[in-house]
């Protein structure tokens, strides 16, 4: 048993389940392990909760951070970038950050951490948009809205198949940044969600 085991058991319960299931004595029963083994690892059940958030914070505000920074010829292709956290799940864990979310609502440091990444995510977007001459307030408002609309396509369940993603990514492109996205943008994110997404 190790201590990567047990967060992995309690993202698990957290995920499929709610904050009110990561409990030790059910981990430790689902691990084939004695609830004693769970102290060699953490004082308590509070020590897992807090690396609950540490993981989330490193799984799903990481990446879109790290893909915000990529260099990029336009600001269409920027975008592109951010977009493959939306369809890459080694990128960004749809359901863990819902499980997060509704964990927010019924704690309060839980809920002011949710809102710092959600601060952290927009301000990397809003940085991104500047690198390509948009003024700070129209930079930081394109951000929401691109962010936003993901969060509540995830929190909604909308479940758009591929082929109609694809057939939406010109409009919303355009909506996001204002300008036209060229054939080659398309073409090449076209092939980025044909590589990650099944088919349907």
């Amino acid at each position: 048993m190790t201590r990567e085991a047990w967060i992995e058991a309690g993202v698990e319960a957290l995920v499929e389940e709610s904050i009110g299931h990561v409990k030790i004595q059910v981990m430790a029963r689902k691990l084939g392990v004695s609830r004693s083994s769970f102290y060699w690892f953490f004082a308590d059940l509070q020590a897992l909760q807090r690396e609950l958030l540490e993981y989330w914070l490193r799984k799903n505000t990481g990446p879109i951070i790290e893909r915000a920074l990529l260099p990029a010829a336009s600001v269409n292709e920027g975008v592109c970038h951010i977009f493959e956290c939306w369809v890459d799940p080694a990128l960004f864990d749809p359901g863990l950050d819902a499980a997060v979310r509704a964990w927010g609502r019924i704690d309060a440091t839980v809920r002011a951490v949710v809102g710092q990444a959600d601060d952290q995510r927009v301000d990397a977007i809003a940085r991104m948009f500047q690198r390509y001459g948009y003024p700070a307030e129209e930079a930081f408002i394109r951000a929401r809205v691109l962010y936003f609309t993901q969060v509540g396509h995830f929190t909604l369940g909308i479940g758009d198949d591929r082929e109609k993603r694809l057939g939406h990514l010109r409009s919303y492109l355009l909506t996001f940044t204002g300008r036209p996205a060229s054939d080659r943008e398309v073409e090449d994110f076209g092939a980025v969600m044909r590589r990650l997404l099944p088919d349907g």
